[in-house]
This record gives C-alpha cells, sequence and structure tokens, in this order.
C-alpha cells in the first residue's frame, strides 16, 4: 500500500509577517526507499525562531528553503521501513535535517538513533537534551563564562533556549535576570527557575527595571531579542562584558537588516565581547554539553516546559506564537501518535 506524505512547501517568500498562500499544505505519495535509506515517520516537529529566517533569501548560515520545497525543520520519529542495516522497524530516530511533513526519508549516513534517557519523554530530546538544551549550554558556557557574583541577563528568558541559559548560570553562581512577557511567565522564572529577578517588558520599563534590578551593571548578557531591548541591556554593559548573540527575533519579520547598538563605541571603551553563534559550529563538542545537560537534568537542577501544538497542518499558525509570546518553554507540533 502506497503511504501519503503531507507536507508544508514553501510556495512565496514572506516579506513580513507570514501570510496565507506563503506555505501550503500538500499531499503526495510516499516514493520507495533506495538502498541505504530509511523513512522515518515524524512524531515530534520542532518549531524554532530560525525557521523564519530559512523562509528568506537574506544572508544566513544555511542555504535558504527554496521556493517549491518542502519547509525545512528539526523532527523526531519511530522507523517505519528501513533498507540500512544500522536501523531497524521500531528505532526512534532523527534524520539529521528534517522537514515539516508526515515521513520523511533519510540515508543512513545522516539519520541518528534516539534513545531518550530513562524516565523523560520524548519531547526532551527536542528540547532541554537537543539543539535547544546545546544552544543554551555553548551560549553560556563558552561566550558568557559568568562567574560567581557577577550579573547576568537572559532575553526571551521563558522561551526554550533563553530559560536552559538562564538556569545554568545560576548553577555558576552568577545573579541572573530575566526579560519575558507578562506576570505569568515572570513568576514563572523567579518562583520556579530561581532567577533572581524578571522583567516584563510587556508592562514595564526594562530599562528602568535594569537600573533597578542590576545596580552594579551586567556582566553577561545572553541576546535572544535584539532590537531596543538589546540597546537598554548593551548600554548597561560592565567593562569586560560579554554577549552571546543568540538570535534577534524582534526583526526576523522586518525586511531590512536588524539594527544594531547605537553606541558602538562602546564595545572598545568598555572591551566588551559581543559573539553571535549557530549551534551547529558546536556539533563537534555535543557530547561535552549533552554529558554537562544530562547530569543536571537528572539531578533535578534544571526544570524545563514542552508547550505541544496537535497536527501538522497546524504548524504555521503555531510558528506565529514565537514572535507573539503566546507561550512559554520549547514550541512543538505533535505530528503523529508516540510509539
Amino acid at each position: 500500500m502506497t503511504l501519503t506524505n503531507q507536507r508544508w512547501v514553501l510556495r512565496h517568500r514572506p516579506h513580513g509577517e507570514i501570510k496565507p498562500g506563503d506555505l501550503e499544505f500538500v499531499s503526495e505519495p510516499v516514493r520507495d526507499l533506495a538502498e541505504g535509506e530509511i523513512l522515518i515517520r515524524n512524531v515530534y516537529l520542532s518549531l524554532d525562531p530560525t525557521n523564519r529566517i530559512w523562509m528568506s533569501d537574506q544572508d544566513q548560515y544555511m542555504p535558504p528553503v527554496e521556493v517549491g520545497a518542502a519547509m525545512r525543520g528539526g523532527t523526531v520519529g519511530v522507523v517505519e521501513a528501513s533498507r540500512s542495516a544500522r536501523f531497524q522497524r521500531g528505532d526512534i530516530a532523527n534524520p539529521g535535517l528534517g522537514a515539516w511533513e508526515t515521513y520523511t526519508i533519510a540515508h543512513e549516513a545522516m539519520a541518528q538513533k534516539i534513545q531518550p534517557p530513562p524516565g523523560l519523554p520524548l519531547t526532551a530530546t527536542m528540547s532541554v537534551l537537543g539543539m535547544t538544551g546545546l544552544t543554551a549550554y555553548f551560549g553560556m558556557m563558552d561566550i558568557g563564562k559568568p562567574k560567581p557574583g557577577e550579573t547576568v541577563v537572559v532575553s526571551a528568558a521563558a522561551g526554550a533556549v533563553g530559560s536552559v541559559a538562564g538556569q545554568i548560570a545560576k548553577l555558576q553562581g552568577a545573579r541572573v535576570i530575566g526579560i519575558a512577557g507578562g506576570a505569568r511567565k515572570c513568576a514563572w522564572l523567579t518562583e520556579e527557575l530561581g532567577f533572581d529577578g524578571a522583567i516584563d517588558y510587556k508592562n514595564e520599563d526594562v530599562g528602568a527595571a535594569l537600573d533597578r534590578l542590576c545596580p552594579n551593571g551586567i556582566d553577561v548578557d545572553f541576546e535572544n531579542v535584539g532590537g531596543e531591548i538589546m540597546e537598554q541591556v548593551y548600554s548597561r554593559m560592565n567593562t569586560f562584558g560579554r554577549m552571546a548573540l543568540c538570535g534577534m527575533i524582534s526583526g526576523y519579520n522586518i525586511d531590512a537588516p536588524p539594527p544594531g547598538p547605537k553606541d558602538f563605541g562602546r564595545i572598545l571603551m568598555r572591551r566588551l565581547l559581543i559573539k553571535g553563534f549557530i549551534i551547529i559550529d558546536y556539533f563537534p563538542r555535543a557530547a561535552e554539553g549533552f554529558t554537562d545537560l544530562g547530569q543536571w537534568v537528572g539531578a533535578g537542577k534544571i526544570k524545563w516546559k514542552d508547550n505541544v501544538v496537535d497536527g501538522l497542518e497546524n504548524a504555521v499558525d503555531a510558528l506565529g506564537r514565537l514572535f507573539t509570546g503566546d507561550h512559554d518553554g520549547k514550541l512543538l507540533v505533535r505530528v503523529s501518535p508516540e510509539p
């Protein structure tokens, strides 16, 4: 019996926010496997701010998704058929780089077996013990390098990466201030994750709040947002401060280069380190990150939250929640039932 694959195809490069017709939900038959290939029924799809970048033709760290091609995305699923000696039917696998689709055909050279740690859900491999956790780990530990007593500020702190990054900084003995949208998110940061303070950017002046919560300045900025929030943090950074530039989501729906700091000379006068990074840069050191993250999660020292939307057909609408702030933790789409 021929299987039917449902997938989202990029039809137009979005200008501004994603609009109806920019992506199309289509159905097509699944082709036969070639030697060395496996067929993965996707169970979870990761939704990430970088998805919006991939839809554009701007200068970026990977080739943009081609118009007419399936939308790119991170997935994990169960092997339904195999022509590979490495994989058997029923294995849990990551195709390497998947797509917004029900079924993904992957070559054995690119695919990876996934084994969730005992007692943890499969979703953890897409969040705290996946690329999300690694991004937080290397951005904070390799670039931010927080020291005991230093002040760390994390923007989009209730998001998938920011929430983990802030907890890592706390484990290093730093004071951590999170910036998030809404009282509920801020309460999660301080009451459950152990942040020393939280700023509700939707309902208070960020600059005034930073002055109140960071009276001695800021040593580390884990930056996810860019724009005016980044400007307010940057202008209060101490001498030898470090900025781990993870994302600039505030500008991803704008058809123009995102603005940088107004006072560029502060980098020189304060001897600041500002380093952008992409998690693929750290793949050769992934085992290092997973070792520490696994120990922290296993010991209950890091908490996380998964936000799961049912149905691949809802992926485009769900992606919009990343840009409105209508979510917290890791945003996933459940494509099909877990095995």
